[in-house]
């Protein structure tokens, strides 16, 4: 899951519109490129060090933000969504970001709440990482990898679509792809529907253990639903094998 991404064509894939847009995108010159590219690196530094050396970490439990939220009211899942999203930004474990939409707010409104979120904070990344860092791209990249940048804008959607099914680290992703020539359209929606499956199954285990404890029936633990949500996420650690073993590899 570490890998490269491998971009594979759909059948009805346009052909041969990557070269032609290669050969309309402008090539930046000069220093313009590198600063935005040093402005990239220390974004992503800053972000690093905001969770990692400030109290944000403790208001990151389903109590602290639980309380947060409920001062919010009916803006709570708004709320919510917006900081799930600049979580994902700030390099925030996408897990723990959901666990918590699915602790708090239950395993339906939990997945409903934590994919807007998620797509929310993929789209912000997207677009971090295509404004500052795809010039510095474009001019690194050799002929070699121009193949792939290419391929990857002809196939963008199975590309982003089949990364998101294996679980591809979420957050590089989301910035890495950025930094690619893949059209914004074929990653919004290869994520959108990439991620559906892990979310609702993530969130549907969570929030089923957590309305268990909440009522502190502990029998409730021996129901249908929680053994179909245990089943469901032991399942999800083998989609990535059965996807790759669909696509032959």
């Amino acid at each position: 899951m570490g890998g490269a991404p491998v971009p594979f064509r759909m059948e009805g894939s346009p052909p041969n519109k990557g070269v032609d847009s290669a050969r309309q995108e402008p090539s930046k010159t000069g220093k313009r490129p590198l600063v935005k590219g040093l402005l990239l690196v220390a974004f992503l530094l800053a972000a690093v060090a905001v969770v990692r050396f400030t109290p944000l970490q403790s208001y990151l439990t389903p109590a602290g933000l639980g309380r947060f939220l409920e001062m919010a009211g009916i803006w709570g899942p708004v709320i919510f969504a917006l900081v799930y999203a600049a979580g994902v930004c700030l390099f925030v474990p996408g897990t723990l970001l959901t666990t918590l939409g699915a602790a708090i707010f239950g395993p339906y409104h939990g997945f409903l709440y934590v994919w807007i979120g998620a797509m929310l904070g993929a789209s912000a990344a997207f677009w971090i990482g295509r404004t500052l860092g795809r010039d510095l791209a474009a001019s690194l990249v050799g002929d070699r990898l121009k193949k792939y940048d290419e391929a990857i804008e002809r196939n963008g959607f199975a590309t982003v679509l089949y990364l998101r099914l294996v679980y591809f680290p979420f957050t590089p992703m989301n910035f890495g792809m950025g930094l690619t020539r893949v059209r914004f359209r074929d990653y919004f929606f290869g994520t959108a529907i990439g991620i559906i499956v892990g979310v609702f199954i993530f969130t549907f285990f969570v929030g089923t253990v957590r309305d268990v404890w909440a009522s502190g029936d502990w029998r409730g633990l021996l129901s249908l639903k929680v053994f179909f949500s245990v089943a469901l996420f032991v399942f999800s650690f083998f989609i990535p094998k059965i996807i790759k073993k669909i696509k032959g590899e």
